[in-house]
């Protein structure tokens, strides 16, 4: 599945070539040439991922990601940091704000892609393309294919993208909230509600192939997908 990557960096040509290559690669891209155009922007959407040049006008990158992992909002969102500084003190430096990878220029459009798939697989795995199997359960994000051991089951749209969520991130408990923000997005408003509506979708279409207990519900909580 296409990740929403915002790339901030204030020289054009680098810009362009490093959005570029990730829309090849099937991500969607905003871009930014100053840490403060990037806030404005991560305000009113949050991206999966944030490519970020270390040398920015005005508040540079170092202080960006700082104020990013400072913030409860953003604090989650990965961060790779772009720069010509390939110093072991710069990198660390870089690296002890928060940031997931560090790129040194000139790099490889093969080498930035890699290193792109390498922190959403680790960081947000409902962004990526791999196929994920749990308890006979099998989810493809690239066909958009469900089954139940040798059964093809049938979901929509809104319910395939809270089971990858659920899949990718087993054994834990998220609030209604928090589903919201992850597989709705963090400025749509709808009802929490809206979540159970969604949940017992999913379970339904879960339910010829025993798959609907993994689903389940934490009392005062919120839910959990478990194959324990």
């Amino acid at each position: 599945m296409a990740a929403t990557i915002l790339v901030v960096e204030d020289e054009p040509a680098i810009q362009e070539l490093v959005a570029c290559n990730l829309e090849l690669a099937g991500h969607r891209t905003l871009r930014a040439d100053s840490a403060e155009q990037a806030l404005k922007m991560v305000h009113e959407q949050l991206p999966d991922l944030i490519v970020l040049d270390w040398m920015l006008p005005g508040i540079n990158g170092v202080e960006l990601a700082r104020r990013l992992r400072s913030d409860k909002r953003t604090q989650a969102v990965p961060v790779i940091m772009l720069t010509a500084r390939a110093d072991e003190r710069d990198k660390l430096a870089g690296l002890e704000t928060g940031a997931d990878d560090y790129i040194t220029k000139p790099f490889s459009p093969r080498e930035l892609n890699a290193r792109v798939k390498a922190v959403l697989r680790r960081r947000s795995p409902q962004t990526t393309d791999d196929v994920v199997e749990v308890a006979g359960l099998r989810l493809d994000p690239a066909s958009h294919r469900v089954s139940g051991g040798d059964e093809s089951l049938q979901l929509g749209p809104t319910e395939f993208r809270l089971l990858h969520f659920f899949m990718t991130h087993a054994e834990r408990v998220f609030t209604r909230v928090q589903l919201l923000d992850q597989v709705w997005g963090d400025h749509v408003f709808v009802e929490e509600r809206t979540v159970d509506v969604h949940i017992r979708r999913l379970r339904k279409a879960l339910t010829p192939t025993g798959h609907d207990r993994l689903i389940q519900t934490v009392r005062s909580s919120g839910y959990r997908f478990s194959a324990g």
